[in-house]
């Protein structure tokens, strides 16, 4: 009787034991989005000049627009509203003010 009863508490704290309860995780949006700067290669074969917001320049490649297979670089921007200026060779091709929501990717239409 006794060694059933042990047998039995053993068995049932085991099983406790295993038991983790409910786990949940949260996950949301990264808070980023992304600039694509379309256009005609051969017009720019070398990279434009960007500027976000007067403060921060990057280069950046010009590429094709492959609407069935977006491919190609993309440049993390933080969401909100930002001035996009873009310049090739000391000549300003884009001057925009442009909004842009979490996890979106903003073509820049180039001449």
């Amino acid at each position: 009787m006794m060694r059933k009863l042990l047998f039995t508490l053993t068995l049932v704290t085991i099983f406790f034991s295993a038991c983790t309860g409910v786990m949940s995780t949260a996950s949301g949006l990264e808070d980023e989005s992304f600039l694509r700067f379309i256009g005609n290669p051969s017009v720019y074969p070398s990279e434009v000049s960007v500027l976000v917001d007067g403060t921060i320049s990057f280069k950046a490649e010009v590429e094709r627009d492959h609407a069935k297979r977006p491919k190609g670089t993309i440049y993390a921007i933080s969401k909100g509203a930002h001035n996009i200026k873009v310049t090739h060779e000391n000549t300003v091709i884009f001057n925009k003010k442009i909004f842009i929501s979490a996890q979106e990717t903003k073509k820049i239409l180039l001449p």
